[in-house]
């Protein structure tokens, strides 16, 4: 069972991209899901996550108001729409499942294999 990413490809800056993560073989809903991204040189990045339900959203404050998650729990999809792209979200985006806290401490159990994002005149 995996995580299948789709959408990711080359766009110039102020286009979109809407990137899509297939959870279909997995036979039960996720608590949360999301994605990462991580670009050359520097940290991995947790973008968006939506929680069971669809109802609570987390964003970064980078991409705040420029991308939107989704997810359709029937399908047991996530979607990110990414508008006005900038150079800098030039990254590997990957998805992710099952959020496990412990305390302080919290992590996700499944991670996609990744696709990549560039943004570039």
């Amino acid at each position: 069972v995996q995580l299948v990413e789709s959408g990711g490809g080359s766009v110039q800056p102020g286009g979109s991209l809407r990137l899509s993560c297939d959870a279909s073989g997995y036979t039960y809903s996720s608590n949360c899901m999301g994605w990462f991204r991580q670009a050359p040189g520097k940290e991995r990045e947790g973008v968006a996550f939506v929680y069971f339900g669809g109802g609570i959203t987390y964003y970064a404050d980078s991409v705040k108001g420029q991308f939107t998650i989704s997810r359709d729990n029937a399908k047991n999809t996530v979607y990110l729409q990414m508008n006005s792209l900038k150079p800098e979200d030039t990254a590997v985006y990957y998805c992710v499942r099952d959020l496990a806290v412990y305390g302080i401490n919290w992590f996700f159990h499944y991670w996609g294999q990744g696709t990549q994002v560039t943004v570039s005149s």
